[in-house]
This record gives C-alpha cells, sequence and structure tokens, in this order.
C-alpha cells in the first residue's frame, strides 16, 4: 500500500544548517550560446562576489519562453549532446556551488520536456526534474498558452540531497499543486526550489502568494527563480525572483530587471516552526490523507 501522510521514513538532512542562496533573475535572448554566456556569468558572480553556495537560475533561460522555440532550442541530455547542460556542469564545478540549473526545453525519445538539472559541488548530475504539471491556461484579456502544444508531462516527483540540504524541485506551474509540496516535505525537504516563468497577468497577484502559501503550509523554504522581462518578447515575464522562510517571510526579492537575489537560510529554523506550531502531529488522518504514489 502506498505511503500515507506524515510518513515517519523521511527525515530531514541534518547538515546544512545554514545555507547562503543566490537565485540568478537572468536577461534571455535569441541567441543560445550569449544566454549560455549569461548564465555562466551570473553563476560566477554570485559565487564569487555573492558567497553563495546554493545557486538557483530562472525557466527556460536558454531560449524564448514559447511553443515555437522549445523544438529549436530542445537538447538531448542523456545522449551528452547537450551545450547547456554541459556548462551548468563545468560552471558549478568551477565555483564550487551546488546548482540548480534552472529548466531548459530537454528532447528524449521523440518527446519535449521542460527540464530542470540539479549539480553538485563537483558538477556530478543529482537529478533531473521534469516539469510535472503543463502550463495550459486561456484567461481572456489576460494570457492563453498551452505547453501541452508542444511538450510532454514529467512522470515523476524529485528529491534530491545535496551539500545545500535536501532539495524538492518543482517548474513554475507545478507550485500551483499544494499536494506536490506536501509530499516533498513529508520526504524531509528543508527548500522547495520552483525556477518559473509567471507572467504580467498572474504574476502580480499569485507569485509570491503562491510561494508563501507553499512555505507556511509546509513549514519549509520556498524560493522561485523567474527570467527577467524581456519587453521586446511575445511572452512577459513578470520576475520578482523571491526566496521566502517557514513563517512565510520574504527574505529577499527583485524587480522586473536581470540581476541576483541573495538570502540566508538556517535550516534551524524549520525545527523551531514545526515546534511551535505542530500542525503536521495535529492533521487527522482519520479524516483524510495524502498518499505518496511515488
Amino acid at each position: 500500500m502506498a505511503a500515507a501522510s506524515n510518513p515517519p521514513t523521511f527525515t530531514p538532512t541534518p547538515e546544512p544548517k545554514k545555507v547562503r542562496i543566490a537565485l540568478c533573475q537572468l536577461g534571455t535572448t535569441v541567441d543560445k550560446d550569449e544566454n549560455i554566456k549569461i548564465a555562466t556569468k551570473a553563476i560566477k558572480e554570485a559565487a564569487s562576489a555573492g558567497g553563495a553556495s546554493l545557486v538557483v537560475l530562472p525557466e527556460m533561460w536558454n531560449c524564448p519562453y514559447s511553443n515555437d522555440s522549445f523544438p529549436t532550442y530542445a537538447e538531448d541530455i542523456d545522449a551528452k549532446a547537450s551545450p547547456s547542460a554541459d556548462a551548468l556542469a563545468k560552471a558549478a564545478a568551477a565555483n564550487g556551488v551546488t546548482l540548480v540549473g534552472g529548466s531548459i526545453p530537454e528532447k528524449s525519445n521523440n518527446r519535449l520536456y521542460n527540464t530542470c538539472l540539479v549539480f553538485s559541488r563537483e558538477g556530478a548530475l543529482l537529478a533531473k526534474h521534469r516539469k510535472v504539471h503543463l502550463f495550459d491556461i486561456d484567461i481572456p484579456g489576460g494570457v492563453t498558452f498551452k505547453e501541452s502544444e508542444t511538450l510532454s508531462p514529467g512522470e515523476s516527483i524529485t528529491v534530491v540531497d545535496t551539500d545545500a540540504g535536501r532539495l524538492g524541485i518543482g517548474i513554475c506551474y507545478d507550485i500551483r499543486f499544494p499536494e506536490l509540496a506536501q509530499l516533498y516535505a513529508q520526504r524531509g525537504a528543508q527548500l522547495i526550489v520552483y525556477p518559473g516563468a509567471f507572467n504580467t497577468t498572474t504574476g502580480p497577484v499569485h507569485w509570491e502568494l503562491l510561494q508563501r502559501a507553499r512555505a507556511v503550509d509546509n513549514q519549509l523554504f520556498v524560493a522561485a527563480c523567474s527570467p527577467a522581462r524581456n519587453p521586446d518578447a511575445s511572452y512577459q515575464a513578470w520576475g520578482h525572483s523571491t526566496v521566502v522562510s517557514p513563517w512565510g517571510q520574504v527574505l529577499g526579492t527583485i524587480d522586473e530587471q536581470p540581476g541576483i537575489v541573495y538570502a540566508e537560510l538556517d535550516y534551524a529554523e524549520i525545527q523551531t516552526r514545526r515546534l511551535n506550531m505542530p500542525i503536521t502531529q495535529q492533521k487527522r488522518d482519520d479524516l483524510y490523507s495524502l498518499v505518496d504514489k511515488t
């Protein structure tokens, strides 16, 4: 039988207690090589000038966010024919950082995915998360976008142990589904990272709200990294990359322009908040439960 809520087998990793995180809100061009250079430079700046040990990139940082772009810019990561993945691995190793590499379009077995790669400080690939929930919405007078026209959904959830703690990974629209975040909390995630590209319709009302909700509901840290806004692009990203504490406090944020957000994460706060307000122990498993089917 699949595990019900509050399984006892998953506990947070004990170390490290404190982590300095950097969210790199990158400007994206139509030139993939230029985008790789921009990302590599930002990772170096975050590590050297900013002193970050955990660096995060945005969703679809190596290409414009459009269904026309995804097939053209897609890379075969498994076949090691991936200049973007190779650059990220080298940047992680060169700067000694744990790297959540935003997302890039991935081609695999005649399908396309929106994929996030996580690298160790040595440049080893630790995890690959394919966006589980595809962004298919139609808001009259606002925004219409259907990722399912080109992309396929991922079939697994992603929790990964790193030198920067135990991370749960989601991509953009994944943040709207609280069950995913709850599963990550059950599995002992200390931080959920969401590379995401909310837009100027949904971003102003939901971007920060959802981050704070996921953090408070699960009493853990949440970080969401957006691309910078390009006024000439067909898709207008909201920007405002943000880090939120288990208490729902915004620890760091930015506007829509390119830049880097820094924050200090003290994982000891997770235990403090859960002791102060023990909502996990107070859940009514006799009335409801969340089933982990994976």
